[in-house]
């Protein structure tokens, strides 16, 4: 019986070591997903800087059914 119950608990923890590997594996996955996107917005945030300053700020006007 206490054999059984052994192997029972070694396969639950190599069952368990697999699960960690796998989801440490995903979530540098989801890191590196993040940091490209950290990234892109701020390449369109400067972008979108660049642009607001050569067309300038609109004037302020009252819209017509003012």
């Amino acid at each position: 019986m206490d054999e059984n119950r052994i192997v029972k608990l070694e396969e639950l923890i190599a069952h368990q070591s697999q699960q960690i590997e796998d989801l440490s594996d995903q979530l540098a996955k989801q890191w590196t997903t993040i940091d490209k996107l950290t990234r892109k917005l701020d390449d369109l945030s400067e972008h979108y800087a660049d642009l607001e300053e050569q067309v300038g700020a609109p004037a302020a006007t009252k819209p017509p059914h003012y």
